[in-house]
């Protein structure tokens, strides 16, 4: 070890993993919540919290596989960090941390009651000074803070026991008479409404760097945590509404005061509210352990500043992150309970759907080091089953749980842009996993495209006016060159548009000169191919119309289009050009020439990986007659990790196996985006390019790809459209973008 470095020692045992779970979760949840979440479900309350509970379970299972393959400080976020990458992380970690300060804020809040049903005291200070005590209790040290949980949880479960035991014969059965009078969704508010009640069952994952034989303690302490805790709930929750009126428990902040005040006596009174404390604390005291991890790991793998993983030489303790934890959690104190807890519950179900999700991740990708000795069971249903339950949940909170969940998300996704992602090297196994998929899917379309068709090709040229010299021979060339490939044929046809007011069968019977020197030029450049060709003049009062006819009639298998230098922008979403591309039967190419003297050199371009099939399919077929070399250029972003540049060289070996031709791979790292890649084409011949994405984004803005082409203004471009295969969506392109 080198000298001066600090490590944390591992000294929880399984009552410490225990205690700090249950004290995570039992506090807010059974002392104030219930009267809350009776307004919502009336007596059902009972059910609410056992169906949040159950929701709560698969990903409380997930963590537990997950905290035995890694079990280092910071757990959920490292676990959906490794998973799913940096940006995920950082929505994990830093919304966990600020999920787990509400509900420690929430605890200190939720005891004001009850101290003032038996004292008056008022509730801030108190919970202000609290909170301070509890902060310094977690800078002395983690085994303070273990000893410490043990012993409030063991005196807490002792008197809740006794509250159970003591109320149970006091039970009005009448109260439990219209259980389901609020119906299935108001069980479903209710749900929703006390799921942060169950937010630290998975909590003990977050300090497992600190637990002894992790393997055995962390699932054994996390699942029979969550059972007590639920048994406790439920019991609780019945003893409550049995006993107490509708009139009493509805929107009662103290109902488990008030029934031992009215069945059990003094005695039992002060016992209650000293546990209510008691859990309350313990909720805080656990709240502010494992959120203060959160910063601490987030700061080793650089996504916050560094100094939150510094430790005190003293104490062994991130001094620095749990200081900032306290008062964020003091802050809060001063925030109205229930806006705390729907904010803290909205926020734990995303993240408990994100850790579902990291389980599926991991169980799906090869990641080298994800070797768990505990696999949760019931994989994947069960964790299907949490993350669609708890959607349903989230969905009847209300908005303002929603969008301040949704607010916390952003400003992590902002973070993480503005700070963090241009200094990692790293990425999840989902899109490691993503990335191969996406990889092999498209060298499999590409090598269904490539194959030979033993079917006759017929190439048809679209010509809008009469061809002559270089014009009409590049236009034969291409089509030539698309057509030999497949033993086809090709078909020059010039659409000749007429007024409407003259009559088609007169002017179809006359033959002008143009019209004669046109079949003459196309005779003449036929002699210099070797594939046959045929010319036609069709006359038509509506030329795109007339085009996509023909090539229907025609069975073309290629449509060609020429694209003129005046529309070199052209906007395909409503220009001729576009609805020619979007309507035809078959495959298009856009041929804007700029002078094709010589086609010796040929690029196939794109901003990011994977290539579209048609258009490799048409570079290779053109390259092949015409013995051209290929060079594929892409972009590769700044900063890309080793798993990108390796899946990237299988990817372009494998299509070197596929292409018949000299086939070579060109990497450039686009730091000033396309321009980067204008800069790299040197001595081309022709640039072959996917056809733009078509939509109302592209009317005001311009795609990458149109960029780099305005930008290369000497080189003639070959736009590629297949058929029956959807374009490049935004949405798809961007996730290409992204996992490339």
């Amino acid at each position: 070890m080198a000298a001066g470095q600090k490590t944390l020692e591992r000294d929880l045992g399984l009552w410490s993993v225990i205690a700090i779970s249950i004290g995570a979760m039992m506090g807010s949840g059974i002392f104030i919540l219930p009267g809350l979440a009776y307004i919502e479900a009336g007596p059902a309350v009972i059910l609410a919290f056992v169906v949040s509970g159950l929701l709560v379970l698969p990903a409380a299972l997930a963590k537990c596989e997950m905290a035995t393959a890694m079990p280092e400080a910071g757990g959920t976020y490292i676990y959906i960090e490794r998973s799913m990458g940096p940006m995920m992380g950082t929505i994990a970690g830093l919304g966990n941390w600020f999920s787990l300060s509400f509900k420690g804020a929430l605890a200190l809040v939720g005891g004001a009651p009850y101290i003032q049903y038996v004292t008056g005291l008022p509730i801030t200070p108190l919970a202000l000074g609290i909170g301070l005590a509890l902060i310094i209790v977690n800078i002395l040290g983690v085994r303070q803070t273990g000893a410490t949980q043990v012993t409030l949880v063991a005196l807490m479960g002792v008197v809740l026991a006794w509250f159970v035991g003591g109320s149970a014969g006091s039970v009005e059965p009448d109260h439990y008479r219209e259980f389901f009078a609020e119906g299935i969704w108001g069980i479903i508010a209710a749900a929703g409404m006390v799921y942060v009640s169950f937010a630290g069952v998975s909590t003990i994952a977050s300090v497992a760097e600190e637990v002894e034989d992790p393997d055995r303690n962390l699932p054994l302490g996390i699942v029979l945590s969550f059972v007590i805790t639920l048994a406790l709930y439920a019991g609780i929750v019945t003893v409550v509404v049995g006993v107490l009126s509708p009139a009493q428990i509805a929107g009662a902040e103290t109902t488990v005061a008030q029934v031992a005040d009215l069945v059990m006596g003094d005695i039992a009174l002060y016992a209650v509210v000293a546990a209510a404390v008691l859990a309350l604390v313990s909720t805080a005291n656990a709240g502010i352990l494992s959120s203060s991890r959160y910063p601490f790991a987030m700061s080793r793998d650089k996504l916050v500043p560094a100094f939150f993983a510094e430790v005190h030489p003293k104490t062994n303790t991130p001094v620095k992150s749990i200081a900032v934890t306290g008062a964020i959690v003091l802050a809060l104190v001063f925030v109205p309970i229930v806006e705390i807890a729907k904010l803290a519950s909205a926020y734990q179900i995303l993240v408990f759907a994100f850790e579902n999700m990291a389980l599926i991740a991991f169980r799906n990708s090869e990641h080298e080091g994800y070797k768990p000795t505990f696999l949760a069971p019931g994989y994947p249903w069960l964790q299907w089953i949490g993350i669609i339950g708890g959607g349903v949940l989230l969905v009847t909170m209300g908005w303002v749980p929603i969008i301040g969940a949704i607010v916390i998300i952003g400003g992590s996704i902002l973070w993480y842009w503005w700070y963090a992602e241009e200094d990692l090297g790293r990425e999840g196994s989902a899109r490691e996993a993503l990335r191969e998929r996406v990889k092999d899917d498209a060298l499999a379309a590409t090598e269904d495209v490539m194959e030979d068709d033993e079917e006759p090709y017929r190439v048809l040229v679209a010509l809008s006016s009469a061809v002559s010299g270089n014009r009409g021979r590049n236009l034969l060339r291409i089509a030539a060159h698309m057509a030999k490939q497949r033993n086809g044929h090709v078909s020059m046809v010039w659409f000749e548009a007429v007024p409407a007011q003259a009559p088609l069968r007169a002017m179809a019977q006359r033959k002008t000169g143009a019209e004669e020197a046109f079949e003459r030029e196309i005779k003449a450049l036929a002699d210099q191919v070797d594939v046959p060709t045929t010319c036609e003049i069709v006359v038509t009062h509506n030329r795109k119309r007339a085009i996509v006819n023909k090539t229907r009639r025609e069975g073309a298998g290629l449509l060609l289009l020429e694209l003129a230098d005046e529309a070199a922008g052209f906007r395909p979403f409503w220009s001729v050009t576009g609805w020619i591309q979007r309507h035809a039967p078959c495959d298009v190419l856009l041929f804007h020439d700029k002078g094709l003297d010589t086609l010796d050199r040929l690029y196939v371009l794109t901003h990011a990986l994977p290539y579209d099939p048609f258009q490799l399919m048409v570079a290779e077929a053109i390259a092949g007659a015409a013995q051209a070399e290929v060079v594929l250029l892409y972009g590769l972003a700044p900063g890309s990790t080793s798993a990108q540049q390796d899946t990237t060289q299988d990817y372009a070996e494998k299509l070197s196996e596929a292409f018949a031709v000299p086939l070579t791979l060109e990497a450039v790292e686009t730091r000033n985006g396309v321009g980067d890649l204008a800069t790299a084409i040197t001595d081309a011949d022709l640039i072959v390019v996917p056809s733009q994405v078509e939509g109302v984004l592209r009317a005001v803005k311009d795609q990458p790809m149109e960029q780099l082409v305005k930008q290369v203004d000497d080189v003639s471009v070959l736009y590629t459209r297949p058929h029956n295969r959807p374009q490049i969506s935004l949405l798809r392109r961007a996730i290409w973008d992204r996992i490339y």
